[in-house]
């Protein structure tokens, strides 16, 4: 288990990159807990799967969520609450850290 620790900048690209510099370029994000300052999400269209909702936010919100790393690239679903006790959930696609941090858990993938 590796425990990637994002402080500020980029969430995926942190990920990413620290990741690539432990050697992983495939494996599981098990558990990812924190809190972002803006991030976007994208959703399915609910009348054709096929077409993503994407949707911009610039407030914070406290991050759960789980993924995978494949050939380096960062996937992860998640769940975001904001104010008001709002849940925002989706395919996270930018995600900002500026006032708190961010925790990956990554498992990499065992080799074939």
């Amino acid at each position: 288990m590796h425990v990637f620790e994002v402080g500020s900048g980029e969430l995926l690209e942190s990920i990413a990159g620290q990741a690539a510099a432990a050697g992983i370029a495939d494996g599981a994000i098990v558990s990812l807990i924190g809190a972002v300052d803006a991030f976007t999400v994208t959703t399915m269209s609910e009348t054709d799967a096929t077409k993503d909702q994407r949707t911009y936010y610039t407030c914070p919100a406290e991050l759960s969520g789980t993924g995978e790393i494949r050939g380096g690239a960062v996937h992860i679903h998640a769940v975001l609450a904001v104010a008001g006790d709002k849940a925002i959930a989706g395919h996270l696609l930018h995600a900002r850290v500026e006032t708190h941090c961010v925790r990956a858990y990554v498992l990499p993938a065992l080799p074939a």
